[in-house]
């Protein structure tokens, strides 16, 4: 009687999750190394790059950090991903599967934070926004930033308009010399919508005008701070929210399932060696 031959089919490296990971990831550099070249840019235009003492001149936030952190992180991830994956290295694969793992529980922790400790968080906010009105005229990428905040949320400073007091230019005391004295930045007026020219002096003495009893003049800008603004917008905007984060999260286990796989495979071939 012919013995029957049964054949064993060795394990293989699957090309499927391979190349999806390594598509993932160079999606990834990409944009990574965009980001950090707009900061790196954005620092060259300001002569950080010459004078690295620049770099701690700031007392608010710069927002190029954020283009420089966020741009250096998603670069050595997406580096990481993509040689890993494309030449099967499993310590760059390990390596990319940890950190993104890493950031996913530091995310999941600050959320968690974030909602135990609501009132901290918002004092720290209050703090943050204020730390940031007192650097407002030392740098015109943290200018725009309050800017846009303020004209998007509809508020001006972090718990009122008199916050502005902080900033040396748009503080009420009697020595301060500056033409900005008592007022707000113009990013604080409520627009005209029949106002075809932008009005960069509207909020000149404003705050002059409503310490004499002027409430008339209330309606002239915005009287809620930023803090407040935004806790309102999270809630209106909660289900949105929530959805950006949860794709992020997903797209963050997606990366470190595929990467994970792509190990176990490469060590089950390498086993039958």
């Amino acid at each position: 009687m012919p013995g029957k031959h049964q054949q064993f089919q060795d394990p293989e490296v699957g090309c499927c999750g391979k190349y999806f990971l390594f598509g993932f990831n160079i999606v990834f550099w990409v944009l990574g190394a965009l980001f950090l070249a707009i900061g790196l840019w954005a620092w060259g235009e300001k002569g950080v790059l010459s004078n690295i003492s620049g770099l701690t001149d700031l007392g608010g936030l710069d927002p190029v950090w954020l283009f420089v952190v966020i741009g250096g992180i998603m670069s050595v991830l997406g580096f990481a991903g993509c040689i890993g994956a494309l030449r099967e290295n499993t310590f760059l694969l390990k390596f990319f599967s940890v950190f993104l793992g890493l950031i996913f529980f530091l995310e999941l922790a600050a959320g968690i934070l974030a909602f135990v400790f609501k009132d901290w968080i918002r004092d720290q906010l209050n703090l943050f926004i204020n730390n940031n009105v007192k650097a407002y005229r030392d740098d015109i990428d943290l200018q725009n930033l309050i800017d846009f905040a303020q004209e998007y949320w509809s508020c001006c400073g972090a718990r009122g308009p008199n916050d502005w007091n902080l900033n040396i230019y748009f503080n009420c005391t009697d020595l301060n010399p500056s033409r900005e004295r008592c007022g707000v930045p113009f990013s604080c007026c409520v627009r005209d919508p029949a106002e075809d020219v932008l009005n960069t002096q509207c909020g000149y003495d404003i705050r002059l005008k409503l310490v004499r009893g002027e409430l008339e003049q209330q309606g002239s800008i915005y009287t809620k701070g930023c803090v407040g603004q935004f806790e309102k917008w999270l809630q209106d905007n909660l289900i949105v929210v929530a959805g950006v984060l949860v794709a992020i999260a997903l797209l963050q286990i997606c990366g470190i399932c595929l990467a994970q796989n792509l190990v176990s495979d490469i060590e089950a071939v390498k086993a039958n060696w």
